[in-house]
Formats: structure tokens, sequence, C-alpha cells
């Protein structure tokens, strides 16, 4: 088998002004969520919702999946050093060795975060707007996979969340890290999420196929679960108190999600309608 090994030593820094660096991963971050949103705009028009519904979305969208992507990764993650650095979890900025504090962006977002603070961004908009709460977690749903693309990709560009070591031709060398060949997990991720974004927005698009308020939901979060805790076996631990671990934090936190999912897609699950 031939090494076909990719050299991966991207700047994560697209410019940076007067110390203000403008990174891919917003640049993704951002790209994802735009695109989703376009898709949703005509999702919304074919369930006949209101287009003022529509861009308020965005807003509460962002802002639930960034506060909770935060918090959780501040919480689940590094909970002893955020506890005595408060600041640090609201202010994009770290306390250096001399005592100062240098802007360095939000460094540390969770998945899992990000998935509870959406959920409940969506009860407060589904009150606001007066949409059933499961039907706009499920419109969410369709699109969520394709944003998480955008995430693993802009973490790809962040040479972060890498792999274990491996001889496999297709390794990634992350030469911002080390020289070592290794699993490209963000990528595996990526590929995973967009192939689950493909079969939601394909079952959603089969209107011959009904189903129960929820299933959408149920199958986006069982499915890229399942697939978060399959690819953490082959990706580097993210903090050092998961050594020694069986599953990692990752693991253990997508295990409710994939219980919630399965029990919306059993409940919602409904034999096709004949006429």
């Amino acid at each position: 088998m031939i090494a076909l090994y990719i050299s991966w030593d991207f700047n994560p820094e697209i410019i940076n002004t007067l110390g203000f660096p403008l990174k891919y991963y917003g640049l993704l971050f951002v790209s994802g969520l735009l695109l989703s949103m376009w898709i949703l705009k005509g999702i919304f028009k074919a369930e006949n919702l209101k287009d003022s519904a529509h861009e308020a979305l965005f807003i509460y969208g962002i802002l639930g999946i960034f506060i909770g992507a935060r918090l959780g990764h501040c919480l689940f993650y590094d909970f002893e050093y955020y506890s005595k650095n408060l600041l640090e979890i609201i202010l994009p900025i770290k306390k250096t060795l001399n005592g100062e504090y240098k802007f360095i962006g939000y460094a540390g977002l969770a998945s899992h975060g990000g998935t509870i603070g959406l959920i409940i961004s969506l009860y407060l908009y589904s009150k606001k707007y007066k949409i059933k709460y499961l039907k706009i977690l499920d419109l969410i749903a369709i699109v969520a996979p394709l944003g998480a693309t955008f995430i693993r990709l802009a973490n790809l560009m962040n040479s972060e969340m890498i792999g274990n070591p491996t001889n496999m031709p297709w390794a990634f060398v992350f030469k911002q890290v080390d020289n070592i060949p290794r699993h490209p997990a963000q990528l595996y991720e990526a590929i995973s999420y967009f192939i689950i974004f493909l079969i939601i927005f394909n079952t959603y698009k089969t209107k011959n196929i009904k189903l129960g308020n929820g299933f959408y939901f149920g199958l986006a979060i069982t499915l890229i679960f399942i697939m978060r805790i399959l690819i953490e076996f082959v990706k580097i631990n993210q903090v050092e108190f998961e050594e020694g671990m069986k599953l990692n934090m990752g693991q253990i936190l997508s295990i409710p999600f994939i219980i919630i999912g399965i029990y919306f897609i059993a409940k919602n699950l409904k034999p096709k309608e004949t006429e």
C-alpha cells in the first residue's frame, strides 16, 4: 500500500489587523449558518411560515449555538480553569503568564453544549413566533447536520480535534501539531454529517411519507451522535482527565442525545399513507 500522506500546514488566520485576527474557523462557522438559513428559507416557504419568523431564527440560532457551545466547553471540559477565570468565559481573552490579557478569540466550543443551547433557544423562539416547538425542532434538524459539517471543516483548518497516529495512506500530517501521520478525524466527521444531511433532506422532500412531529429531530441527533461516538475512537483525547477512561467526555455526553433521539424516532414513525 502506497502512503499518500497529506501534509496539512494551514495558518488558521486569514489576516490579522492590529492584533484582531480573521480566522478560517469563524468564516466557516458563519458560512455554514448562512447556507443552512438559505435552505431553511425555502423550507419555511413550503411550510407556509412567515418570512419574519425565518429572519428572526438566525439570531435565535446563532446565539443559542454560540452561548451553549461556549458554556459547554467551559463546564464539561475545563471547569477547574474557568471557575477561577470567569471573565474569560464571556470575553475572547486569555490571561498570559505575566498577568496581562491577550485577545485570542473564543478558543473552546463544545458541540454538545451548542446542541443544548440551540434546543433552549428554539423553545423561546417557538413561544415568541407561535410555532409548535417540535415542528421548529424538526425544521432545524433538516439543516443542522450541514452546519455541523462546516464546523468540523473549521476544526480541520485549525488543526484541532486531530486523530490518533495511523499508517493509512490517506493520513494527514498536521504540521501545526507534529510530524506524525494521523487520522483526519475532523474530515471523517464532516463527511459523515454531510451524508446525514442528505439522508434527512431527501427524506423530508419525499412527501408521500407521513411522519410525526419530532421525527427529524430524533433522526438527526441519533445519527450525528452515533457517528460522534464511533469517530471518537480514532481521535486523541481533548483534555487530560480523559486519559484512562473507557469512553471519553464526548462519547459520554453523546449517549443521552442518542437515547432521546431513538425515543422520538420510535414515537413518531408512522406507516406510509395509503390513498
